[in-house]
């Protein structure tokens, strides 16, 4: 569903109200160093880490299409959560109970996580008939990742809980992605930082720059814009992650000169990204469409429909792609191929027509 510029302008400033406010008792509240130590390297338990392989090798038809209800034209939930922790503090905060139900209820809708990095390249290769669904965390929160003594995820922990939903629901796929700033998992010690980053890399999940310090870019001169994603980069360069393909927005702010939100210099060093994220407050259009903005890829708030959450948080939007099933991004099962009703015949990107099937 598009908004007319006006709507999408007024829930713009809306959501970014929302989000500093929020945010901003976020970051004033100190993270602590994880006091468990460095992440362990022993094997980790199959039981708690499950893994999904990925689809078995399936060559679209129009016939098969039309049985899977294929819409691959469609909406996609690209979810944004923040701490999770027992005791809620900031309107954007989710218990871990939230979470799990949340993960859940996607799982018995027939959602399957996919990277932002993925979703951005149009890399989306999920089984027939079901829906993809990107996780997000901002900032690198120690509840998104810790190892126990064991050395598997801790209990409550956003990975935790994802694993333990793929395990209970076989084919959710366990991935997300996580996009940090300086002190990543509340580690402060580099080498701490370096093991938690590899460890979540090694296990397919997608960790991201959201700048060094978490400005509002908006504030910034281009200069500094450049500089606070540049110390982003480079971070995740010494923490031996792969140069971001996303972004995120801290406070979904966008700079005043937009472009330098995905390309730039500063000091010597170039960033490029394939794709910016904003803070809210609608489902994603596919990454196949010709409407498709890889730089203002907006992403829904994880939360109940109280206040101004009541039309474009989570809850709401989960259950409006549920009762407009034709709205949504369904797949045909086969990455090599775009399939789609009829009826959006001439919404797809014309490089993509030679991948098209219609029926």
């Amino acid at each position: 569903m598009r908004s007319t510029p006006a709507l999408t302008h007024v829930i713009g400033i809306v959501n970014i109200g929302v989000m500093i406010v929020a945010v901003v008792v976020l970051l004033v509240l100190p993270f602590k160093e994880h006091e468990a130590g460095r992440p362990a390297a022993k094997p980790v338990p199959k039981v708690v880490l499950p893994s999904v392989a990925p689809p078995s090798p399936l060559t679209a038809t129009a016939e098969s299409a039309r049985k899977a209800r294929a819409n691959e034209a469609g909406l996609v939930p690209v979810l944004m959560y923040h701490r999770i922790q027992k005791k809620r503090i900031a309107s954007i905060d989710r218990t871990p109970s939230q979470l799990r139900r949340e993960l859940q209820k996607l799982a018995e809708s027939g959602y399957v996580p996919v990277t932002a990095a993925e979703f951005a390249a149009g890399a989306i290769n999920i089984p027939a008939g079901t829906h993809p669904v990107v996780l997000s965390f901002d900032d690198g929160h120690p509840s998104h990742f810790a190892l126990d003594s064991d050395g598997v995820p801790k209990k409550d922990t956003a990975v935790r809980i994802i694993y333990d939903v793929a395990r209970e629901h076989p084919g959710f796929r366990p991935v997300a992605t996580f996009w940090i700033n300086r002190n990543p998992f509340g580690f402060i010690d580099k080498g701490l930082q370096a093991s938690a980053v590899g460890w979540l890399v090694q296990h397919g999940f997608e960790v991201a720059n959201h700048t060094y310090g978490h400005p509002d870019l908006y504030r910034l001169t281009s200069k500094e814009v450049a500089e606070a994603i540049v110390r982003g980069e480079r971070l995740m360069k010494q923490l031996g992650a792969p140069a971001s393909a996303t972004f995120a927005l801290p406070y979904g702010s966008r700079p005043k000169k937009r472009a330098t939100a995905h390309d730039g210099k500063w000091d010597g060093t170039a960033y490029h990204f394939d794709a910016v994220f904003l803070a809210g407050a609608e489902p994603a259009i596919s990454p196949y469409a010709k409407a498709f903005d890889p730089y203002n890829v907006p992403r829904i708030q994880s939360n109940g429909k109280k206040g101004e959450c009541r039309k474009w948080c989570s809850e709401y939007w989960l259950e409006w792609l549920r009762t407009h099933p034709g709205r949504r991004y369904t797949s045909d099962g086969d990455p090599s191929h775009v399939s789609i009703p009829r009826r959006l015949q001439g919404k797809i990107r014309a490089k993509l027509v030679g991948m098209l099937i219609s029926y």
